[in-house]
């Protein structure tokens, strides 16, 4: 080992631009800001968006349609889903924490029973909406279906 082979330990050496250290650094005087503009100036922040005067992207593109702030969003669970969880799990009995537990809905949703498929055993469903196919459907097996 002489000095033409030392080299810097590893990790030790940050390969980073350090501006405004003076003009014998290549990154002094304007410090890589460029002349003049509010991108030179300190304190400088854009809001978002901002396009540099031009009109920005979300003022240039058409709005239309109405949005309803009053919207309930429900979780959609059809008939034929209970149908084979019942089967699977060996359930009579059918509540949002079962849905939860089987990863069916989150627990902020609100769950709503659609009558798609068929019903072959009893069941009892708990669940925040009901569609009335789907209460026509569980009913007619002799279960019961009770909104929360």
């Amino acid at each position: 080992m002489d000095l033409s082979n030392l080299k810097p330990a590893k990790g030790s050496v940050k390969n980073r631009k350090r501006i405004g250290r003076g003009q014998g650094s290549g990154h002094g005087g304007t410090s890589t800001r460029g002349h003049k503009g509010a991108k030179s100036r300190s304190g400088y922040s854009s809001k978002p968006g901002f396009e540099g005067g031009q009109m920005p992207l979300h003022r240039r593109v058409p709005k239309f349609g109405f949005k309803n702030i009053n919207r309930v969003e429900y979780r959609a669970i059809n008939i034929d889903v209970l149908q084979k969880l019942a089967e699977q799990y060996n359930i009579s009995a059918i509540d949002t924490d079962v849905l939860i537990d089987k990863g069916l809905a989150n627990k902020k949703d609100l769950v709503k029973i659609l009558g798609r498929g068929k019903l072959n055993i009893k069941l009892e469903v708990k669940a925040h909406a009901f569609s009335k196919t789907a209460i026509t459907a569980i009913e007619a097996k002799g279960g019961i279906a009770t909104k929360i």
